[in-house]
């Protein structure tokens, strides 16, 4: 299998740090509104991915942290006049419903910023210890200037950021580009003692803090949006490997944009959509299917015209999954091959949802148990579920007559294929022909 890595720019053949085990870390969100539908993106990718490398024979480790103490929250909380931590629940179990519907399987672990605040303290130190890391009135700066490696994810010179950047004066910085591990904090409802007075962390030194607890110092897979490579993971990767001094991360991979009608997200545009209000018109899989039908790290635009087409291009599984099946030798080793060749090559869900439907074309043509199984299969790694009704168990004799009148019609041999017509009808079953397959079904 090969990832995109975004911290080499190219494609790489994945290996895992242990044989057999992954290590992965997503960056999730803070908790302070619903999800919306560019969260939907990124988590039903990396769903994906965790999908389909246990199913390529992984044990993974899914580690996807919760930010539940931030500016956003206490000010969203202030709004509402309601505790913040109420305001945090309330969100989480919004965010578990919304994953839910979208069957994004849950992860190993889900470590919240709130009780992790030792390790992060203790993480702070160690950077001030080896020179990193410097406070002042309270506050503690990462000090960028002294990690050489700045600017290697995201490809920026740390001259050119400084001068291109629109960072807030702050004249107790050393640098303008030095980023906040620990802010001070007295007058908020939520902070914590610390060696530098009362605060709390900044959001960068949470994830660094987080990963390592759960997958150590040096781990397989970092994940997040495009949004997140500056400063986020830029920042990550600067203080945590200034403490450790080896890759925080192998593979660093990132998911493309979503746009609204060509246009970037926004609710100042009017075109924001929570995942809670697509859902009351979207069947969950339709979304779900929607997202796959573009490779991740490719922009997506969503429109209502899309999704009526992925609509109709998911009620033509759900069409041959419903329809009897009978018990017919086939070969779908071609299938599977292209399948896995598609998501090995940097986990291109596209080219997979087009082997997809030649199984379900295949299928149709031919209502071999065989194609469903493996249709079936497919779905599974995709994270596809989709309610079909109990198809009718065709006998094996009837299934044989059906497939023999099916070749005699093929091959234009009208009587006999009018013979064998006759003699399933007989039996008690008839057939329905379309202009490529066909279906036997019991009779009225």
């Amino acid at each position: 299998m090969k990832l995109y890595n975004t911290l080499t720019k190219t494609k790489e053949t994945f290996q895992s740090l242990k044989p057999k085990e992954v290590g992965m870390y997503v960056c999730g969100v803070t908790v302070y509104d619903y999800c919306h539908i560019g969260h939907a993106r990124a988590y039903v990718v990396f769903d994906t991915l965790k999908r389909y490398l246990t199913y390529c024979g992984y044990t993974v480790n899914h580690v996807q942290n919760f930010t539940d103490i931030d500016d956003k929250i206490l000010k969203r909380a202030d709004e509402k006049g309601q505790p913040a931590m109420q305001l945090v629940d309330e969100m989480l179990a919004a965010y578990f419903t919304d994953m839910d519907a979208l069957n994004i399987g849950h992860a190993s672990f889900y470590p919240r910023v709130t009780e992790h605040i030792s390790e992060i303290i203790v993480f702070v130190e160690a950077l001030i210890e080896k020179g990193f890391a410097y406070e002042v009135n309270g506050d503690v700066y990462f000090r960028v200037s002294q990690y050489e490696g700045y600017g290697k994810l995201s490809k920026r010179n740390l001259d050119q950021m400084q001068a291109g950047a629109r960072v807030e004066k702050n004249v107790s910085k050393e640098h303008p580009m030095d980023f906040a591990l620990w802010k001070a904090d007295t007058a908020s409802e939520i902070a914590w003692d610390s060696p530098w007075g009362k605060g709390r962390p900044g959001w960068h030194i949470e994830c660094s803090a987080m990963s390592r607890q759960y997958l150590g110092n040096s781990f397989d897979i970092h994940g997040g949006g495009m949004d997140l490579i500056f400063p986020h993971h830029e920042n990550e990767i600067a203080q945590t490997e200034a403490l450790t001094g080896i890759p925080m991360a192998h593979y660093w991979v990132h998911n493309g944009f979503v746009k609204v009608n060509e246009e970037k997200m926004s609710k100042s545009l009017g075109n924001f959509f929570t995942i809670k209000e697509v859902l009351k018109t979207v069947p969950a899989p339709v979304l779900r299917l929607f997202f796959l039908m573009t490779q991740y790290r490719m922009p997506i635009n969503y429109s209502d015209h899309e999704l009526k087409e992925v609509g109709v291009a998911y009620h033509k599984i759900v069409a041959a999954l419903s329809a009897p099946t009978h018990q017919i030798e086939a070969d779908v080793s071609s299938f599977r091959y292209d399948f896995k060749a598609a998501m090995d090559d940097d986990l291109n869900t596209a080219k997979a949802i087009a082997v997809v439907f030649s199984s379900v074309k295949a299928l149709n043509a031919t209502g071999s148990t065989a194609y469903r199984d493996l249709l079936l299969e497919f779905l599974d790694v995709l994270g596809l579920t989709i309610e079909t009704p109990k198809s009718e168990e065709i006998p094996e004799n009837i299934s044989a007559l059906a497939a023999q009148r099916w070749q005699a019609k093929l091959a234009k041999d009208w009587e006999l294929a009018d013979t064998l017509r006759t003699q399933i009808q007989a039996a008690g079953y008839v057939m329905e022909d379309s202009k490529d397959s066909y279906k036997v079904k019991m009779g009225e």
